[in-house]
């Protein structure tokens, strides 16, 4: 696999969403819509980021119109004797495919559903993914997502209704299928983890930033990205292996005290090692396949990260 330093993964935060006019998703009822025109539902953990629901289907639907690009731009300007070279055969090269076509679903349902809300629903961006060959395009995907699962994970626990839920975990097991997919195909280990991982709407749209050069006026989220996150010359972010020192560059790295190694499996989700400036921090033991790195000004025991202790990141590493 190719290094994933410049094709770390992206999207946009959020969750997904209910009702649209495919006749496999259930329909918005009248309650529902007027909870969507009120947002008098959410629960504290939304509360306390400043958003409701309608905030969260945005999320959702730039995120999906992040994937969907992602694969007509990349698909548009490789030809399929590009993937054939990789060693992908026929099949494989036709699932790809399907994985883009089904982002693309996924945007006509969340339009659907803000739509019924009475709200406008945000404009694909100007995207810049930083193509090169096809090798780094699936490279790029198997990253991309895995931070979609991510992130529609991590939302999962903002949702005031449960039929909004259940509906968003449809969306989110197939995002986790376009994962071990390309995983596999990429000939890389397809489950490397017991455990996926959760990220807050903030931690999704740092990823995601990177990639989007503008949005059309009323398209852009209420989120800010954390400073950005990179790893050091000569470190290659697709082999890294536990317990290795690394060393991690940002321009606000000088608030920081820990890295954070995020990643499914461990207690509280995070793992917390010292970091300085000057020697960087050790990979904990223990890890593997795609983990969030961050920088933080703190390590819980307990092993949660949070935003308010976040410095900067994450960034999105394989470690081996």
């Amino acid at each position: 696999m190719p290094s994933f330093t410049k094709t770390l993964g992206v999207v946009v935060a959020g969750l997904a969403a209910v009702a649209s006019a495919l006749p496999s998703i259930p329909k918005l009822n009248k309650a529902q819509l007027k909870m969507y025109q009120h947002a008098k539902r959410q629960n504290a953990a939304a509360q306390a980021l400043g958003i409701n629901d309608l905030d969260i289907l945005q999320f959702a639907l730039t995120l999906e119109w992040l994937e969907a690009a992602f694969y007509q731009q990349g698909f548009a300007r490789f030809p399929v004797t590009d993937f054939q070279a990789l060693g992908l055969n026929e099949r494989q090269i036709e699932d790809l495919t399907k994985i883009g076509k089904t982002e693309e679903e996924h945007v006509v349902l969340l339009q659907s559903a803000l739509a019924q809300a009475g709200v406008q629903p945000v404009q694909p961006c100007t995207y810049n993914f930083g193509f090169t060959d096809a090798a780094g395009m699936v490279a790029t995907a198997a990253v991309l997502e895995n931070v979609g699962v991510s992130a529609y994970l991590g939302a999962a626990a903002l949702i005031s209704d449960g039929s909004i839920l259940t509906t968003a975990g449809s969306i989110l097991t197939i995002e986790a299928r376009h994962q071990t997919f390309v995983r596999a195909a990429s000939g890389v280990v397809a489950v490397p983890q017991a455990f996926d991982t959760p990220l807050t709407p903030k931690q999704v749209f740092s990823l995601a930033a990177p990639f989007i050069e503008s949005c059309p006026e009323g398209s852009n989220l209420i989120l800010t990205a954390f400073p950005s996150l990179a790893l050091g010359a000569g470190i290659d972010a697709a082999t890294v292996t536990a317990g290795t020192v690394i060393r991690l560059e940002s321009e606000a790295a000088a608030g920081a005290t820990h890295c954070g190694f995020t990643t499914g499996g461990n207690p509280g989700g995070t793992v917390f090692t010292t970091f300085t400036q000057e020697a960087g921090c050790e990979v904990p033991q223990n890890l593997a396949g795609v983990t969030y790195v961050s920088l933080t000004s703190a390590g819980p025991l307990t092993g949660v990260i949070t935003d308010e202790i976040t410095v900067a990141g994450p960034m999105v590493m394989q470690v081996s």
